[in-house]
Order: C-alpha cells, then structure tokens, then sequence
C-alpha cells in the first residue's frame, strides 16, 4: 500500500499537464521518422507463469511488492509475440497507440511488456538510444513543472542531483530507470518502472514510458547502453 505521502509525490510526476519530460535535462521533441506507420501486428506465442513473474522480488535494495496479474488486463501482461523482422535483434520498439513495448529477441519474435504513457498521448516518435540507466534511480523534476506548481517544491528533498524524490519505494521512476538520448544529448524521456502498476494500458504520466517494476527491472537487465529505440507514432 502506498502511504499518502507516497501518493501525493507519485501525483506530483503525472500531474503536471503539457509538459513533455519527466526528469531533468533537455526537452527535445524528437523528429518525426514513422509517420503512417500502423500499430505492429502481432501473435502471441507464449505467456510466462504470472504468479512467478509477477512475485515480490528478493534481493532488491527496497521492496519490490507483488502484482496481482488479474487485476490487469492481459493484453499488458508480459508475453512472446511475433513482430515484424523489420525490427533489429536487441532493439526496442514503442508503441503509444496499443501501450506495448517490444524487446527484439530474434528476426520476427520479441517479450512485450504493457505500458502506461502520457495523458494526452505520447507527443513524439522517432528514434533515440539508451545512453543511460539507473538502478532505483532518483526522481528530479523538471524546472518547469516546479515552476508550474510551486507547491512541489516544498513536498521536495535533496538529492545528489538537485531538489526530488530519492531512489527508493517513493521514487515515481520505480525501480529501473533508462534514459533516452539523440545526438544532442539527453532528450528529457525515460522508460521507468512504476509505483502504480494497474496504470498500465492507460495515459497516465506526464510524457515517459512507464512499466511495472518487475518488467522494467527484466527488461533493465537484458538492454545495453547504446540500444535503439522506436516510438512510434501515438
């Protein structure tokens, strides 16, 4: 359960809308690359055992709670599909419109992972690279969404990093943090996990990838720095 302080600083992340980011650093629409570009299609081929992918997870710094998989709908529960062999092995496809993300596994097969994105709809798409990951990582918001509620400021702590939340259970980045980059640098875009699991399938954050703790932190073991990543259009 999450306490009311919890609460109100998870609020704090999804609150603020139109803005684009959900951390520090630059934000920078990315360019449009997939425009036309239809949700993939795809086959289920498998699904893992829920009550063992979705458990508490053990040796973790704070506690990764369990997930009740049936209080989700299935289409965001984690599976092997098939998806298009356009996509390159190792990759990272998003797609906004269905809330799914794709792990390239193999030409034509990749793990999907339900998501949860902004509330008015993911606002860019095109390509990036994972250039940065965090393990429970701190939560700073970005200078315009203190700027727009100044009572955020107050509900703030130190960090290491300026004024936020620290890793940890009330962090509204999870437990995993990867951080998207272009050419210019950091983009202001993560694929975070989240306090809120249930949120998945829904526009819900302030304009990053969100994802239930226990995927992020598998997914977050499988992807190098360096990965590519589309998104496409919402």
């Amino acid at each position: 359960m999450l306490s009311r302080r919890s609460f109100n600083l998870f609020t704090l992340s999804v609150g603020a809308t139109g803005l684009a980011g959900c951390g520090s650093g630059s934000i920078v629409a990315l360019p449009d690359m997939s425009v036309g570009k239809p949700s993939p299609k795809t086959r289920t081929l498998a699904r893992p055992n829920y009550a063992e992918v979705y458990t508490a997870y053990p040796g973790e710094r704070f506690a990764v709670p369990a997930v009740n998989s049936g209080e989700i709908d299935p289409e965001y529960l984690r599976q092997t599909v098939e998806l298009s062999r356009d996509h390159a092995p190792g990759s990272i496809v998003v797609d906004p419109a269905s809330y799914h993300l794709y792990f390239v596994e193999s030409p034509g097969i990749a793990t999907r992972y339900g998501v949860g994105v902004g509330r008015e709809g993911f606002g860019w798409s095109g390509p990036a690279k994972i250039n940065m990951k965090r393990d429970w990582p701190d939560w700073v918001p970005p200078r315009e969404m203190v700027e727009r509620d100044p009572e955020i400021k107050a509900k703030l702590e130190k960090t290491p990093r300026g004024l936020g939340v620290l890793g940890g259970p009330k962090s509204p980045l999870g437990a995993r943090a990867m951080y998207l980059f272009d050419a210019n640098g950091d983009l202001g875009y993560r694929i975070h996990g989240t306090l809120e699991p249930y949120t998945v399938g829904t526009n819900v954050s302030s304009g990053c990838i969100r994802m239930i703790n226990q995927d992020i932190i598998h997914l977050y073991a499988r992807v190098s720095l360096g990965t590519p990543v589309t998104v496409l259009p919402a």
